[in-house]
């Protein structure tokens, strides 16, 4: 599959609606996609343009793979940097600047000038300030899922030291002109409150940044501060109101051609907005969130899109995010407002059920019957009121190795493949590719 150019697949999987995975190459490869114009598939991809004064480069990858980007960089042009862009502060398009930066010493060029959105050096401050949580948070959504991608910087920091600030920053829309090429910086919140996307109306080219992924948006992350799907969805329109007729994102396969624009952004807006609405049409009816997150759907047409799978981020965590955003953090439940200690209920419930094997137990069977949402809840009580019994671990990495198995976004395989290492780390952790159906097996008996 990394032997097709980017462009021609992405061609054709929206031609054809049908997937052909890995849609999020990380190939480290450049391929140029039009006259001057040039892409290294990486995590996160980086755009590079030439120019009469240098390149512009949008996005740098991340901490361990920006040296590999340059490197394909100088395989297809020896020009000085003059000019870098970052769509937003995460890691994955900010950690490899030091590469960039290292490299223009060693050639003897200017340091690149870096642009971006005013919020950024406060995101970089509050990474520094929220280190170890960052680091916590990564290790859990990515650890043991995508080994390769090479995000994380040097052991004990989450930002870089060497990351570069931003020269230049915006608020709401900045122009810039390297060697003949203008380029229009737009803000819009979406993923984060500090992005953008880039607009070269001449070309009419939109470079996305992650408001285009190839896979559902990013707008919901359990583990990480506000998004904002409403606004994304607005970016979306404003991208096809501008008149662009061809999409470079951050993550994924170049989009090309007004019609597959449309389609893809189309159905991206869509989706979004649809979430957002109904979400707030329930709260508005007095709904609590776990009537809302247990009614709230995707459109069945939309369901299906390559573009649109959610192997990442997925609706129902959107949903979440949605009523986090205009409902605050309590979930509308009474007892939930001051709660008592989590052991404290589990050793209640313990004591009615009459022993923690009446819960594992029930536990058990109902992740064999398909229930594991209700067996989750279960093992995760018999944990918390005896926090060393060993049955009760193996219940908990049995029942956590089944439900990862059961999803498709990343975020949730990794929350509970992190519960299922946790627990086996109590009773002797199981390794390789039988972990698994060797949990099981033992808990089951």
């Amino acid at each position: 599959m990394t032997d097709i150019h980017p462009v021609q697949l992405g061609k054709r999987v929206i031609d054809t609606g049908t997937a052909e995975p890995p849609h999020n190459r990380v190939t480290q490869q450049l391929s140029e996609v039009d006259e001057g114009i040039a892409v290294v598939e990486s995590f996160s991809h980086c755009w590079a343009l030439r120019t009469d004064e240098g390149l512009v480069c949008i996005d740098a990858s991340g901490p361990r793979s920006g040296a590999v980007v340059v490197e394909a960089l100088r395989n297809w042009s020896d020009d000085p940097v003059h000019t870098l862009v970052y769509t937003h502060g995460h890691l994955d398009h900010v950690g490899g600047s030091g590469a960039f930066v290292a490299d223009a010493e060693a050639r003897g060029h200017a340091r690149p000038r870096v642009v971006a959105h005013e919020a950024v050096p406060a995101r970089f401050e509050r990474y520094r300030r929220t280190n170890g949580w960052n680091l916590a948070i990564n290790r859990r959504q990515f650890g043991g899922v995508r080994p390769d991608i090479g995000i994380e910087s040097e052991a004990g920091r989450f930002l870089p030291d060497d990351v570069a600030e931003p020269d230049l920053t915006y608020r709401d829309r900045v122009e810039i002109e390297v060697g003949g090429r203008r380029l229009e910086l737009r803000h819009a919140r979406g993923e984060t409150d500090d992005h953008t996307w880039v607009w070269d109306s001449e070309d009419r080219a939109v470079y996305a940044g992650d408001f285009v992924i190839w896979v559902f948006p990013n707008a919901g992350n359990p583990q990480k501060v506000q998004r904002y799907p409403i606004e994304w969805a607005a970016a979306m329109r404003e991208m096809l109101a501008a008149g662009a007729e061809k999409v470079y994102p951050a993550h994924g396969l170049p989009i090309v051609g007004r019609k597959r624009v449309e389609i893809v952004l189309g159905d991206m807006a869509d989706a979004l907005e649809h979430l957002a609405d109904a979400t707030l049409a329930m709260m508005n009816e007095g709904a609590t969130i776990d009537e809302i997150i247990h009614t709230v759907r995707v459109p069945e047409h939309l369901a299906d899109r390559p573009w649109l799978a959610p192997q990442y981020d997925e609706p129902e965590f959107v949903v979440r995010n949605v009523y986090r955003q205009f409902g605050g953090w309590w979930d509308g439940n009474p007892a939930h407002l001051k709660p008592s200690r989590e052991s404290a209920l589990a050793a209640e419930m313990v004591a009615l059920a009459g022993s923690v094997e009446a819960l594992t137990d029930r536990a058990l069977e109902l992740a064999e019957s398909g229930d594991l949402r209700l067996a989750c809840h279960l093992v995760e009580l018999a944990v918390a009121a005896e926090p060393e019994h060993e049955g009760a671990h193996r219940a908990r990495a049995a029942v956590y190795w089944r439900r990862r198995a059961a999803e498709r976004s990343l975020m949730a395989k990794g929350v509970y493949s992190a519960a299922a290492r946790e627990s086996e780390a109590v009773f002797g952790e199981v390794t390789g590719r039988d972990r698994m159906r060797d949990a099981i097996g033992k808990a089951l008996g």
